[in-house]
């Protein structure tokens, strides 16, 4: 994906939200910095459906939803899943503070859009998150065809409480790849245009966006602010 340089991650905007999916207005987000360096200065605006997404983790009561717009390819979606995800989880996820909602944004390479369409085969099993991390924890190197659907299938079977034959018969069925294709598009529309990006949602409705596997203490920051706006 290339190098994260160092700028100012963090940009605001407004956004409302109603009904059982998420519907964002999300308007002035400027300067998207790309992990591989890119810069887009121009504002959006948009409306944003979250339904086709992952569950919810969290409460779906949590004051602040952070949106994740990823590929399970990209080493700095992995770096942020590996190393920050999993504080703000502990100190935020399961307090009922913030709920987190993953997007597909597959647009590393042409195994992308299966390996995220796996996801929800694992979901029908109620392991989506397990599954999830799982991808992570095992990521190999970018193309390589770790993502390729017989090497998920060998993944798979190593999952605990996972039962494969029905794993297997999902993910040949293609029956989830137009919803990895619904949901590229959400992101792109969104004014995600690397991976991993982020919208952070307090409960008066302002989004920040935060681009790039920051740390956790710029997310600890932006989730504070929320929380006590």
């Amino acid at each position: 994906m290339g190098k994260n340089k160092k700028e100012k991650p963090v940009r605001k905007s407004k956004a409302k939200f109603v009904g059982i999916g998420i519907i964002a207005a999300i308007a002035g987000i400027i300067g998207i910095v790309a992990a591989t360096g890119g810069v887009d200065l121009s504002p959006t605006k948009t409306s944003m459906d979250t339904n086709n997404g992952s569950p919810i983790l969290g409460s779906e009561d949590a004051p602040v939803t952070i949106i994740e717009f990823g590929d399970y390819q990209c080493p700095f979606c992995q770096r942020w899943n590996l190393q920050t995800k999993p504080q703000i989880e502990q100190n935020y996820i399961d307090s009922g503070k913030v709920k987190l909602i993953y997007i597909d944004l597959p647009i590393v390479g042409i195994d992308s859009p299966k390996v995220h369409a796996s996801s929800y085969c694992a979901d029908e099993q109620g392991l989506y998150w397990e599954y999830h991390d799982y991808l992570y924890k095992n990521q190999g190197h970018e193309n390589d065809g770790w993502a390729r659907a017989e090497k998920l299938k060998a993944l798979a079977s190593t999952l605990p409480g996972l039962d494969s034959p029905k794993f297997n018969e999902c993910l040949d069925s293609g029956k989830y790849d137009n919803r990895v294709k619904e949901n590229k598009n959400v992101a792109t529309k969104s004014g995600a245009r690397s991976t991993p990006t982020f919208i952070i949602i307090g409960p008066d409705g302002d989004g920040t966006q935060i681009s790039g596997a920051q740390p956790y203490s710029v997310f600890q920051s932006v989730i504070e602010e929320k929380l006590n706006s």
